[in-house]
Formats: structure tokens, sequence, C-alpha cells
């Protein structure tokens, strides 16, 4: 009977632990977060991430109560960023910045310093075109005249590149591949010095994230010859798809989201997504970010998790063909 009873008493404390688990998790997401919250953004500041990032940070640390701080860590096609969130605790006091260069750093490098299932997807926050653009004075107008010069005479137009590796360095070798157009890339840590060095005829061009330069082109300082996506953007009606522009069936949308180190509690992984989905439906803040040229997307972590699986192939059949490597 003694056996019978200690039996019966330890099922049922293990059964309340069961039912206490879950509650405890939910508690433990209400009350996230109490304390500083940091995004580390892997390219450096000034560039379309560091705009987007900002402009969340602002508004959640006034719904959470605490301040929310961007970290801008540069470096190695954004894995010295990557890393750092890596090894932080599973807590969701850290969170990482990132598009497509997860997937495309798993393509290209044979080693990575983190594992490729070090992230838990948070979000997809944005989608975006990525923008050709030329400092004026190349004397370049439009896409076509881009695509003759750069036939005629290969390399001889420099395109600043905002990361080697990247969806940009990627987009333009898929233009490459379809029209043999050869341009001199150069690789810089970022979005926000790419455009620098267009803006101070240091280079000819860059392939960036529409964001980016919406400020510059509606002002003339760059030239803006066609977007990367099927869509024109709302930010910038007057510009051409390139598929519109001469490259019918071109298209490539990229992409911004925000991961956790893997580990984190789901609770917590699921209350962020709806607190950034919170800011993002905002009138206030959907204006800001579609004024700059984002479109907002949101959705579960199940969207982004999705969305680097569907767009590994297209991308690794590029980098191959080109003979992309950062290894």
């Amino acid at each position: 009977m003694h056996k019978r009873f200690f039996f019966h008493t330890l099922t049922a404390a293990l059964a309340a632990t069961a039912l206490h688990a879950p509650l405890a998790q939910a508690n433990e997401a209400d009350g996230f977060p109490n304390k500083p919250v940091r995004i580390v953004v892997p390219v450096a500041a000034g560039g379309s991430a560091d705009k987007l990032t900002r402009t969340l940070a602002d508004k959640l640390g006034q719904l959470w109560g605490q301040s929310v701080v961007v970290e801008n860590i540069a470096g190695a096609s954004g894995t010295i960023g990557a890393t750092k969130v890596a090894k932080s605790p599973a807590d969701g006091y850290t969170l990482l910045q990132q598009g497509e260069g997860l997937t495309l750093n798993a393509i290209l490098f044979r080693e990575l310093p983190y594992d490729t299932k070090a992230f838990a997807p948070v979000i997809k926050a944005v989608v975006n075109p990525q923008i050709l653009v030329v400092n004026p004075a190349t004397g370049i107008h439009t896409f076509g005249e881009y695509l003759a010069r750069a036939k005629a005479k290969p390399e001889s137009i420099s395109l600043g590149l905002p990361g080697n590796g990247g969806i940009a360095h990627v987009a333009h070798e898929i233009l490459t591949q379809e029209t043999g157009a050869k341009v001199n890339y150069i690789p810089y840590p970022g979005g926000g010095p790419a455009t620098l060095d267009v803006l101070g005829g240091h280079t000819d061009a860059t392939l960036i994230t529409l964001a980016a330069v919406t400020e510059y082109v509606r002002s003339g300082k760059l030239r803006a010859l066609a977007v990367t996506t099927p869509y024109r953007s709302p930010a910038l009606p007057d510009v051409p798809t390139m598929a519109e522009a001469g490259l019918p069936g071109f298209s490539v949308e990229s992409w911004q989201g925000y991961f956790a180190p893997a580990g984190t509690p789901q609770p917590i992984v699921d209350k962020i997504n709806r607190d950034i989905q919170t800011v993002l439906k905002s009138p206030e803040v959907r204006a800001k970010l579609e004024d700059m040229g984002f479109k907002v997307a949101g959705g579960p972590p199940a969207d982004l998790a999705a969305s680097l699986q569907t767009e590994r192939p297209k991308y690794a059949l590029a980098i191959k063909t080109a003979g992309i490597s950062l290894r």
C-alpha cells in the first residue's frame, strides 16, 4: 500500500508539473521584457537594415517600457554580428536583424562560425525591391544604357555592393548571367558606405535595397534606373521594373526580418512576433516605412522559416554559375 500510495503521489505530482509548465512559460512571456533588449544589425550604420531597425526599436521601446538598443556589428558578410547573437543567451533579450544573408552565407561559406540552425525565426518584417542607381555624372539615363555600356566595355562601370556575396551581388550576377553585362564589383560593409561613395563619385553605381536611397533619388543626387521586383515601388512609382526596362521575367524580391538565438522559449518568440506586428500595423510606422520604400510583411515565425527554404535553390544556382565564393 505504501508503494502504491507513493506511485500515485508521484504520478499526480508529475501531472501537475506538466500542467503548470505551459502556464509558467506563458507567465515568463507575459513578463517579457523586464530589462533592455539589444538588436544586432550585422552591417554598417546608415543602410536600409539600420533605418528599419531603428524605426522599430524606437516604437518597441515605447511599447515595452524598456530600452531597445541597436548595435551595428559589421564584417565578414554579416557573420560577425550573427555569431555574436548565436552565442548569446536564448532568452529573447538579444535579437538579430537579417535578410537573405543567412541563406546566402550558408551557401557561400564552407565553414561558418555558427551552426546553420543557430537561430529561431521571429518575423519577416518587410519585403522590398533592390534598386539600381547611378551617379548622374556617369551620363547613364536608362537601364538599357547601363546594360549597353556594361556589355560594350566590360567592367568599365564600378558597382558598389552593400556586402560581398549579399543579395545585391547575387541579384546582379543573375542579371549578368541573363544579359552578359559585366561590371567591376566594389564590396562595402553595408549599404550606408556603398551609397556615400556613389554620391561622392568614387563609384559609378550601386544595386541596393530601395529604402537606403529613396531620399537621394527624390532629390536628384542619384538617378534610379530600375527595380528588381516584378512590381514598381509606390515610394518611387516612376522607376520601371527591370522586366519593363528590357529584361522580361526578371524578379528578385528581398526581405528583412528578425531572429532570436535557437532555444529561445516559443512563448517569448511569439510575444516578440506579436509586438513587432503591433508596431508594423501602426499607421505612423507603416506610413514611414512605405515612404522609405519598404512593403510591410508581418505574419507568424513560420512564414520567415519558409522563406529561408524556398529561396535557397534559386540563389544556390546563381552562386554556383557565377563561381562566387567567400571560403
